[in-house]
C-alpha cells in the first residue's frame, strides 16, 4: 500500500495473543467468560445499588460510575476480538480502528479519575467525618464525575484528532488484540515527535497526577487511622477504604506492570498478553472486591437477587 494519509488506509490487521491455531479455541472462551462475568458482575453492582435506598451515598453513587466505566472498558476491546478469532480474520477496519482507539482512552481515564475522585472521598470520611455530609453534597458528587468525564473526553478527542492526521505506508500489522494508541502511532511513516509529545504529556498528566492524589489522600487517612486510639476503631476506619484500595493497587499494578515489562523486553507480543491484567482482569475482578469486602453490597446484592 503507497503512502497516504488516513483516510486512505482501507484497514488494520490484529495479530491478537498468539496466532497458534489450536489455541483460538480456547482463548475464545476464555476470553467470553471473562467478558460476560465482567458485565454481569459489574451490572448487578449497579442494580443493587440503584435499587437499595440505603445504598444512595456517595461512596456508592462512584462505585456505580467505576462499574459502568469498567463495562465500557471491556466492551471497547473483548467484543473485536472475540468476532476475529470466530471468523478467523485479524482485519479491523482504519475507522473501527480509530474509534476503539478512542474509546479506549476514554474509558481508560475515566477509570483512572473515578478511583481517583474515590480516594478522595474516602479522604473525607476518614479524616473529616463530622463534615462529610456537608463537604459531599449532591452537587459536588455530581461536578467531579461531570468534569472526571470531561476530562476524559477532551483527552481522547484530541489524541484521535491527532491520529487522523497520520500517515501509514504498508506495515499495518498492530502487535496486539486492540488497536492501542501507542501501537498505531509506531505504525505511522510521517513524522510523530508531536503526538509522542502530547501521549506522554497526557500519560503524565492523567495517570501520574491522579496517582498522586490517591496517595496524598491515603498518606493522610493513615495519618488519621493511626491516631485513633481503639483498635476497633482503627478496624472499622480501615475496612470503609480497604476494597478502594485493592482495586487501585490491581489497576496501577497491572497497568505499571504492563509498561515496565515491555519497556524491559521490547516485546510487543509480551505487552499485548501482560495487558490483558489491566484490561480485561482488573474490570472482571472489581466487583467480586467490593461484593466480598462489603457488608452493604453483600446485603444488597442478596435482597435484589432475592426478588
Amino acid at each position: 500500500m503507497e503512502p497516504g494519509n488516513g483516510t486512505q488506509i482501507s484497514e488494520f490487521l490484529l495479530l491478537g495473543l498468539s496466532e497458534e491455531p489450536e489455541l483460538q479455541p480456547l482463548l475464545f472462551g476464555l476470553f467470553l467468560s471473562m467478558y460476560l462475568v465482567t458485565v454481569l458482575g459489574n451490572l448487578l453492582i449497579i442494580l443493587a445499588v440503584s435499587s437499595d435506598s440505603r445504598l444512595h451515598t456517595p461512596m456508592y453513587f462512584f462505585l456505580c460510575n467505576l462499574s459502568l466505566a469498567d463495562i465500557c472498558f471491556t466492551s471497547t476491546t473483548v467484543p473485536k476480538m472475540l468476532v476475529n478469532i470466530q471468523t478467523q480474520s485479524k482485519a479491523i477496519t482504519y475507522a473501527g480502528c480509530i474509534t476503539q482507539m478512542y474509546f479506549f482512552m476514554l474509558f481508560v481515564v475515566l477509570d483512572v479519575l473515578i478511583l481517583t475522585v474515590m480516594a478522595y472521598d474516602r479522604y473525607v470520611a476518614i479524616c473529616h467525618p463530622l463534615h462529610y455530609a456537608v463537604i459531599m453534597n449532591l452537587q459536588l458528587c455530581g461536578l467531579l464525575v461531570l468534569v472526571s468525564w470531561i476530562m476524559s473526553v477532551l483527552n481522547s478527542m484530541l489524541q484521535f484528532l491527532m491520529a487522523l492526521d497520520l500517515t501509514f505506508c504498508s506495515d499495518l500489522e498492530i502487535p496486539h488484540f486492540f488497536c492501542e494508541l501507542k501501537q498505531v502511532v509506531q505504525l505511522a511513516c510521517s513524522d510523530t515527535f508531536l503526538n509522542d509529545m502530547v501521549m506522554y504529556f497526557s500519560a503524565g498528566l492523567l495517570g501520574g497526577g491522579p496517582l498522586a492524589g490517591i496517595l496524598y489522600s491515603y498518606s493522610k487517612i493513615v495519618s488519621s487511622i493511626c491516631a485513633i486510639s481503639s483498635a476497633q476503631g482503627k478496624y472499622k476506619a480501615f475496612s470503609t477504604c480497604a476494597s478502594h484500595l485493592s482495586v487501585v493497587s490491581l489497576f496501577y499494578g497491572t497497568s505499571l506492570g504492563v509498561y515496565l515489562s515491555s519497556a524491559s523486553t521490547h516485546s510487543s507480543q509480551s505487552s499485548a498478553t501482560a495487558s490483558v491484567m489491566y484490561t480485561v482482569v482488573t474490570p472482571m475482578l472489581n466487583p467480586f472486591i467490593y461484593s466480598l469486602r462489603n457488608r452493604d453490597i453483600k446485603g444488597a446484592l442478596e435482597r435484589f437477587l432475592g426478588r
